[in-house]
This record gives C-alpha cells, structure tokens and sequence, in this order.
C-alpha cells in the first residue's frame, strides 16, 4: 500500500490524498486547502479536522453503505439477489471479484483515507484544549479502530480460520503519511496484530469517551463495536462484558428500543435505539443502502437488491419484522431502507440484547440479564409471544431475523463457519482481493489474497 501526503490539509478531504499515477500533480496546493502547520496548530481546526474524519466515515463506500451491501452480497444463499445493472457489486454476489473491482478498490482506498485523518488528529492531540482531550483523542481511536475492523473482515481470512498469528491481515499504519520514502511501503500485519490493535484503540476509546455525545461516537459506540469484535474472535466473555456496558451505558442515558420494529429504522434524526448512525440529509451524507435497495418511487434506483422467497420463508406470521418489507417495481423490498434522506444505522441496541443473549448462553452464565430475558425482549418488540425457554439455535435465528440486511450477514456466517451460495466461510473467493492498483504501487510489498 501506498499512501501520499504533501503537507497540505484540505479542509474538504481532510489530510487524505493517497497514491496516484498523476504524480506530476502531487505539489499543487489543492483548493480549499490550508498549510499542515495551521491546520494542526489550534484546538478549533483540530475539531474540523475531526469533523472531517466522520464525514469520511460515511462516505457512501464505508458506513454510508457500501461495507453493509457487501457482507449482505457475499453472503446471499439465495435469500437476496443482485438485480442492478452495476458489475462491481454483482462481481461481489457472484463470488467472481476482480483485482480491479473500483467498489473494492474504493473501500479500502476510502477507509485508509479515514485511517490517516485520524493518525493526523492523534498526532495533534495535544493543541487541542485540555477539557475536551479525552473526548477528541476518543473519537479519533474509534473511527480508526472501525475502519481497520472493516478492512481485517474484508480483506483477510476470518479470525474463525484459525493460523491468526501468520494469516496476512492488511498493513497497520499508526502514524500520519504526510511525504513518501521507503517507510511508506507497509507491507501486511497479520490478522492476529490488526486484531491487537483494533481492541487497544477501542478499549482506550471507551475510556476516554463520554457517556452521551449528540450524534457523535459515545462510550456506549465504543463498547458495542468491541462487543462486535470480542464477537468475531469468539472470545464470549469479553463480547457479554462489553455488549453489557453497552447496554447499561446507553438505557442509564435515554436509550432504548424503539416502540416498533418499523420505528427503528427511516428516521429523520436518531433514533432513541442508534448507538451510533450516519447522519443523512439532503445536503449532506450518503446512504447508499437506500440508493441500491429502495426503489424509483423513493427515490432510490430500479431495486437492484431483490428480497427472495428463500428468507421470507424464515418468519412466523405475525412477525413485525416480516411486516416492513414490502413490493415494488416488481420484487419484495427491505423497508428498512425505503426512505431517502435517512439516518443510517451502524449500531442498534437490539445488536447488543443479542450479542449479550448468545455469549451468556455460550458461556453459562446471566450477566446483565438472562439470554431467555433478552432474546423475549426482541421477540416481544417484534409482536412475537415469548418463549419459555431458549437455545443456542434461537439466539442464533432470532440475531438473524432482527438484523437481516443491515450489514451482519458474511460476519455472522464466518464466525459460524457456515456457507454460501456453495462457498465455505474460510474459501479464498470470499475474502475481497486487494486492489491491485494498490499492488501495483508498493513497490512488491503488497503480497495478494490467494485466489487472485
């Protein structure tokens, strides 16, 4: 990987210019740019630079959708089907990417990209003012700590393939790239060193995070998405621990599921259930989960995902779940994004009532509540009678149904050592290869998933 820096900070970029063939072109002072020495030298540019960290969180190729499309695509089973006329993404549903893919090109490119703004803020850390450290040093750890987590989960092997500490991850980059020498060319962690550093920056960002935050990442983000780790990892007791401060965080400060299923989701303005979410408008944001699933009638595209007989087959009658989706332009549609304009949701409370629900049940315990409690407090919220007693096979259904197309799906699979569409969890065709334009660029340090 290679990744240029001049020592210029765009005020609309943000500290992000990577590698290009245009190398000509790397001095020109770009518009709306300021000099690196001002941009990093006082506490209310680091806060813009901080602001342009979440604006390139939620760029449509990252959380802004195009992360949540692919893990719902890779692992389809013939439960969603790619209708679009896009060949990027049917590449992905196919299990047939190439090396030159411009949507996998761009989801690594734009989550290095996120990596180097926040290396930049951390590096400045100590301009900002003192009282708000903790919290500025915070958001920066846990936006980098989620897009690493987003590229180990793409671009390498699943934790649950086992040979962790040799298996190539994706290279680690801690500081800012801001010129270009021989320590530019980052050859690849392995997945157990990604991992480390995942948990080191979202156990210190917890930390330092305050409990309530507007739409900003708060202390309950932080423990959420370490839950998701501890989860991929199959460490239980760490994911209960964590899903568990999540939880009690977020209720002790207003949080809660949302009345209905239906009111989780095409929200104005933050739901009372987003732990975290990408904030969409008309001026701002992308949600590119509503351009490819909703339909012309909502503003959204010709339907190019198709909701298939084979998952709505899954659902009880009277199940609110089953109830949102609905049909248009000529298929069944997820109504969890009909809307244009809408808050996308990153995390759910309802993800940690069943993060919490499988690893007490897997590690014999009731920390926080009982799993049979919190799987009956998503099944009541549903509309479905409460169970008298749970299994693991329950737990594992029910986090199916709750979370269906929202991003989980190849995760959940790999950790579960499960298959799709014929392609075992550990198979090399569903793991994204590395973009070769960064292949090509680092010089031979780079070395490709096998397959490609």
């Amino acid at each position: 990987m290679k990744i240029i820096m001049k020592k210029y900070i765009s005020i609309v970029m943000i500290l992000a210019v990577l590698v290009s063939s245009c190398a000509k072109k790397l001095d020109l002072l770009p518009q709306q740019s300021v000099a690196e020495e001002v941009a990093l030298s006082s506490d209310a540019n680091v806060k813009k630079v901080l602001n342009g960290a979440y604006d390139a969180i939620s760029s449509g190729n990252l959380y802004g959708g195009n992360v949540f499309l692919f893990s719902e695509l890779l692992a389809a089973n013939d439960e969603i089907r790619w209708e679009g006329t896009f060949n990027q993404p049917r590449e992905v549903w196919l299990k047939s990417m190439l090396t030159t893919n411009s949507f996998v090109r761009d989801i690594w490119l734009n989550a290095y990209t996120t990596i180097n703004i926040s290396n930049n803020i951390l590096s400045a850390i100590n301009v900002v003012n003192t009282a708000d450290q903790n919290r500025v040093k915070g958001e920066a750890l846990f936006i980098r700590a989620a897009m690493y987590f987003e590229l180990i989960k793409f671009y390498a092997k699943p934790y649950s393939a086992g040979s962790v500490s040799t298996a190539p991850g994706v290279p680690l980059v801690l500081t800012p790239t801001r010129g270009i020498d021989q320590s530019s060319f980052v050859p690849r962690s392995t997945v157990e060193q990604v991992y480390t550093q995942i948990l080191s920056d979202l156990n210190e960002a917890e930390g330092l995070l305050p409990n309530t935050n507007t739409v900003y990442a708060a202390k309950p983000a932080a423990a959420a998405l370490l839950a998701r780790v501890y989860l991929q990892m199959e460490r239980f007791g760490d994911a209960r621990d964590a899903a568990n401060r999540a939880i009690t965080v977020a209720t002790a400060n207003g949080k809660n599921l949302a009345g209905t299923y239906a009111a989780a989701f095409n929200n104005s303005a933050n739901s009372v259930e987003y732990l975290f979410g990408i904030q969409v408008s008309a001026q701002d944001g992308a949600n590119n989960m509503h351009l490819y699933w909703s339909i012309p009638a909502y503003g959204g595209r010709d339907g190019d995902v198709s909701i298939q007989a084979t998952h709505l087959a899954l659902y009880s009658a009277g199940d609110a779940r089953l109830a949102l989706f609905y049909v248009g332009a000529g298929d069944t549609r997820s109504g969890k994004w009909q809307q244009q304009y809408k808050v996308l949701p990153v995390i759910r409370l309802a993800e940690m009532y069943l993060t919490r629900a499988e690893a007490n049940f897997r590690a014999g315990t009731s920390v926080g509540d009982s799993p049979l409690n919190d799987i009956n407090r998503i099944r009541n919220r549903a509309g479905l009678t409460s169970l008298g007693a749970v299994t693991l096979a329950d737990i594992l259904a029910e986090r199916k149904l709750e979370l269906a197309h929202e991003g989980h799906a190849v995760h959940d699979l790999k950790r579960l050592r499960l298959s799709a569409d014929g392609f075992a969890y550990n198979d090399n065709k569903m793991v994204l290869p590395i973009p070769q334009r960064e292949i090509d660029a680092s010089a031979g340090v780079l070395v490709q998933n096998d397959g490609y």
